[in-house]
């Protein structure tokens, strides 16, 4: 983007530093900020008659809440702080003030906006076209990946917020957790192992068009 108009986007944006579990924004209110996560991660979560599930996990270097501000609407989630945050606050309407005039960051939000909007769907697939256990096989496969293919890693939150981001229940989680020993899969804690990654790989069935959020 121009540098004039990046000047102008800064001139009311601030860097704040969060605790753990603190909520950022809530569900309903009005997008007042864009926010920016340079370090930590904050979890977005949505709630329903008495019900919560966790949509996503924003980690640095990443925005949220970019449709709502874009289109001056309310949130359609909340977020809160999993872990100590700096996270930077860039009022709404600046951004769409500079939307508006900067043709170069006008196709920057609009590739960010196609991005997320492909990752919704691959999430969909996974969770319309896959059993509680492949969609369990499938997380660990990935985070396995992220974890440079060790056989050895951590999960990166509770058990309970996974269940939750997979669309189970604990008692489910527990259960999926093991339905996947047969294929190598053993717990400790939040300790996963995979003994046998190209057996678990033949049962999850991996599809760039689902697990792959690159692309």
């Amino acid at each position: 983007m121009a540098h004039d108009n990046f000047m102008a986007l800064m001139r009311g944006a601030y860097v704040q530093a969060f605790p753990p579990q603190i909520e950022l924004i809530t569900e309903g209110d009005p997008s007042d900020f864009l926010h920016i996560v340079l370090t930590g991660s904050v979890d977005l979560f949505c709630s329903w008659n008495g019900r919560e599930t966790s949509m996503a996990t924003v980690r640095p270097i990443s925005t949220f809440i970019l449709a709502a501000t874009i289109r001056d609407a309310p949130n359609l989630m909340s977020a809160r702080t999993l872990e100590k945050s700096r996270i930077v606050l860039i009022p709404s309407q600046d951004v769409r003030a500079i939307f508006n005039v900067d043709n170069s960051f006008a196709r920057a939000i609009v590739a960010e906006l196609a991005q997320c909007y492909r990752s919704v769907i691959k999430s969909q697939k996974d969770l319309k076209l896959r059993t509680s256990l492949e969609r369990l096989a499938n997380f660990l496969l990935r985070q396995q990946k992220r974890a440079a293919g060790e056989a050895g890693f951590d999960l990166p939150f509770e058990k309970r917020r996974l269940a939750s981001f997979l669309g189970m229940t604990p008692e489910n989680l527990s259960r999926a957790f093991k339905g996947l020993q047969p294929y190598g899969v053993t717990v400790t804690g939040t300790r996963i192992t995979i003994a046998d990654q190209s057996d678990l790989e033949k049962f999850a069935k991996p599809s760039p068009l689902i697990d792959d959020h690159s692309t």
